[in-house]
C-alpha cells in the first residue's frame, strides 16, 4: 500500500508537471495552490532530525520531509540575511538583485547609500500578485526601511513584524545598533504588544491570513527571526533542554518553538481543508551563527566546516524542504546541487504565474519528480560584501570542485584565523573542507579563476558596477 500510494503521488505529479509544461491554465482562483514559504533564521545545516541532529525536537518540520521531499545539497544565496533574502524573492544571486551585503539601518543609510532591494527588481510577491494572489509577509523583512523599500512597497498586500535584523521576542525593540527601536509593525503602522513572544504572534497572524482568504489564493511568507540571537525560547523549552550545556541549550529552546509554532500552523490547514491545496516550502537563510550575541555558538553544522558569514558549506548548505500533497512526492530526498533561486522559479510553475525577468533560479520540478536527473546548474556562484571581489568573498563550483576567494571563517570568541587568499576543494573527497588543494592543483585553481571572473565581469556590466 505505501508503495502504491508513492507511485499514486508521482504519477499525479507527472501529470501536473506534463500540463503545466504545456500551457495548462487553471480556470479559477480556486484551483490556484496556496504558497506558504518558511524561512527560519541563523538555523545550523543539520538542526532538526531529518537532516541528523539526534539532540533536538522538531517534529514538525520533520514531518514536512516526510510528507515532502527534502534536500541534501541545497545552498543559500549567501551566508548572510539580508543578501539571502534578496535571492529567494527576486530568484537572482544577490549581486544581480542588487543587494550585496546587509541592510543597515536606516540612521545609516544616508551615509553608506544602502537603501535595501532595489525596486526595480521584481519579487515573488509581485509575481504571485499579477496572478490573483493575496501577499502576505509576517515576520522579519531587513530588505530596506524607506517607504518604497519596505514589504508594501515590494509586492506585498500585508505586513506583520519588524524591518530591522532582529528584535527582542517580548518587547519587540532592537537593541543592536544606534539608537535603541521598537520594531513592530501592522503594514505602516506601528503596534504594540508588550510580553507577546514574537512567535506566538506571528502564528496567529499567518491563522488569521489563511482564515481570512480562503475563497482565494494567498503567498504567505513567514519570515522567522528565530533561531537567529538573541535566544529566546519559552520556559516550556528552556526546562525540556535544562539539561544541556550552554549555548546549545538555549538554542535549541528556540528551535522547538520554533518547531511547534510550524505545526500549529500545519494543523490549522488541515483543520480547515486546506493543507492538499498548499505548497510549503521550508529552510534556513544561512548557517548557525557564532556571535557573541549568540554566546558564540548554538548551532551545529555537522560535517561541514563554517557559519554564518562563511562560504565554507556550514555557512550556505541549509535545510530545505518541499511538500505539496498530490503533486510533490512524499518521504524522499534528492542530493543533486539546488540553490536558493530556484524556489522562484519553482513557484512560478506551480501556480502558473509568468516570469518576467532573467532569473538564476531553475524551477525544481524536473528533479522533484525524477531523482536521476542531473543537477540543473552546471555552475553556480556567490559573492557578497560588495562587487569588488578584491575585498569580498566570493566562491564557484562546478562538479565536485569548489573555489573560495578572500576565505573567512568564524571561529566563535572573537578569535581570528589565518587562512589562504583562495582555498580549493573536491567536496566528493573531502566534505568537510580541511584540505586546500589550490597549490598541489593549478589547473583547477586556474579554471574555476576564471568561471568566477567572467561571471563577475557580466554581472557588474548588467549592474553598472
Amino acid at each position: 500500500m505505501k508503495i502504491f500510494t508513492k507511485l499514486f503521488h508521482i504519477g499525479m505529479g507527472i501529470i501536473f508537471y506534463s500540463l503545466s509544461t504545456f500551457g495548462y491554465s487553471q480556470s479559477s482562483n480556486l484551483s490556484k495552490p496556496n504558497v506558504i514559504v518558511i524561512m527560519t533564521d541563523d538555523q545550523g545545516s543539520i538542526d532538526l532530525n531529518s537532516y541528523g541532529a539526534t539532540d533536538l525536537y522538531t517534529p514538525n518540520m520533520d514531518r514536512l520531509a516526510k510528507e515532502g521531499v527534502r534536500f541534501t545539497q541545497f545552498y543559500a544565496g549567501a551566508p548572510v540575511c539580508s543578501p539571502s533574502r534578496a535571492a529567494l524573492l527576486t530568484g537572482k544571486t544577490n549581486l544581480r538583485a542588487g543587494l550585496p551585503n546587509n541592510v543597515p539601518i536606516p540612521e545609516s543609510a544616508e551615509r553608506t547609500g544602502s537603501y535595501g532591494l532595489p525596486t526595480n527588481q521584481i519579487t515573488m510577491a509581485e509575481m504571485l500578485k499579477d496572478n490573483g494572489y493575496y501577499t502576505a509577509l509576517i515576520g522579519k523583512w531587513h530588505l530596506g526601511h524607506r517607504e518604497e523599500n519596505l514589504p508594501n512597497g515590494q509586492g506585498f498586500d500585508y505586513f506583520f513584524g519588524h524591518q530591522r535584523g532582529c528584535i527582542d521576542n517580548y518587547s519587540h525593540t532592537f537593541y543592536w545598533d544606534g539608537p535603541n527601536k521598537h520594531d513592530l509593525f501592522r503594514n505602516s503602522k506601528e503596534v504594540f504588544y508588550d510580553g507577546s513572544h514574537f512567535t506566538d504572534l506571528m502564528t496567529e497572524e499567518v491563522k488569521q491570513v489563511i482564515n481570512h482568504k480562503k475563497n482565494e489564493p494567498f503567498f504567505i511568507y513567514w519570515a522567522f527571526n528565530a533561531p537567529h540571537y538573541p535566544y529566546q525560547g519559552t520556559t516550556k523549552w528552556l526546562d525540556y533542554y535544562k539539561d544541556f550545556p550552554t549555548p546549545r541549550k538555549e538554542y535549541a529552546a528556540f528551535v522547538s518553538k520554533t518547531d511547534e509554532s510550524i505545526g500549529v500552523v500545519l494543523d490549522y490547514l488541515e483543520q480547515q481543508g486546506m493543507a492538499e491545496n498548499t505548497i510549503v516550502i521550508f529552510q534556513s537563510d544561512h548557517g548557525h551563527s557564532l556571535e557573541e550575541r549568540a554566546f558564540w555558538g548554538g548551532g551545529n553544522a555537522g560535517p561541514y566546516r563554517g557559519s554564518k558569514f562563511s562560504l565554507f558549506e556550514g555557512g550556505i548548505r541549509v535545510p530545505a524542504i518541499i511538500r505539496y500533497p498530490g503533486v510533490v512526492p512524499s518521504d524522499q530526498k534528492r542530493d543533486q546541487l539546488v540553490m536558493q533561486m530556484d524556489w522562484f522559479s519553482t513557484i512560478a510553475e506551480l501556480t502558473n504565474s509568468k516570469v518576467t525577468e532573467k532569473v538564476d533560479g531553475k524551477s525544481l520540478m524536473p528533479i522533484i519528480l525524477d531523482d536521476n536527473k542531473e543537477s540543473l546548474h552546471d555552475e553556480v556562484h556567490w559573492q557578497f560584501g560588495s562587487y569588488d571581489d578584491n575585498t569580498a568573498q566570493w566562491a564557484v563550483r562546478k562538479g565536485p570542485w569548489k573555489l573560495i576567494g578572500n576565505v573567512n571563517e568564524p571561529s566563535g570568541k572573537g578569535k581570528k584565523i589565518e587562512l589562504d587568499k583562495l582555498f580549493l576543494v573536491n567536496l566528493d573527497e573531502d566534505i568537510t573542507e580541511k584540505n586546500n588543494l589550490a597549490k598541489s592543483n593549478p589547473k583547477k585553481l586556474n579554471e574555476l579563476l576564471q568561471l568566477h571572473k567572467s561571471w563577475l565581469k557580466s554581472v557588474r556590466l548588467e549592474m553598472n558596477q
